[in-house]
């Protein structure tokens, strides 16, 4: 049977090291898009959703919380049906944080939804997933 090598003295193990030691030095701090002067954070997610929710009964929805812009329920390509989650813009951020507030772990069309800001993905590159064979 092999043996592993006796441990080092210079080795530190991770879990020893500060918590502030595992991010990027390079990482902005968080704050909140007031403090920064960014864009208002208006556009939501949505997920949990019914496969018998469509686009006008989640707009319905959120009008009662604001101006909604856009409400889009996710699709399958191949079959058409509900993905089980969607996006939808409100018109400000206040709107956008009370439906969250009015509507997180409701009940839309049979189903407890869930609604919180929508995460930004990252612009350029990509693409992934796919096959890549090799050998």
């Amino acid at each position: 049977a092999s043996r592993s090598p006796p441990p080092r003295d210079d080795y530190k193990a991770r879990d020893d090291r500060p918590r502030d030691d595992y991010k990027r030095r390079d990482d902005p701090p968080r704050s909140s898009p007031a403090d920064s002067g960014e864009e208002p954070k208006t556009r939501l997610f949505v997920g949990g959703l019914s496969w018998n929710t469509t686009e006008d009964s989640m707009r319905d929805a959120f009008e009662k919380y604001g101006r909604v812009l856009d409400a889009h329920v996710a699709m399958e390509r191949d079959t058409g049906r509900s993905r089980g989650f969607g996006f939808v813009t409100m018109d400000t951020q206040e709107a956008a944080e009370a439906s969250i507030e009015g509507l997180s772990g409701r009940d839309l069309d049979g189903r407890d939804i869930r609604v919180d800001f929508a995460q930004s993905r990252p612009r350029g590159g990509g693409g992934g997933g796919g096959y890549r064979g090799g050998g």
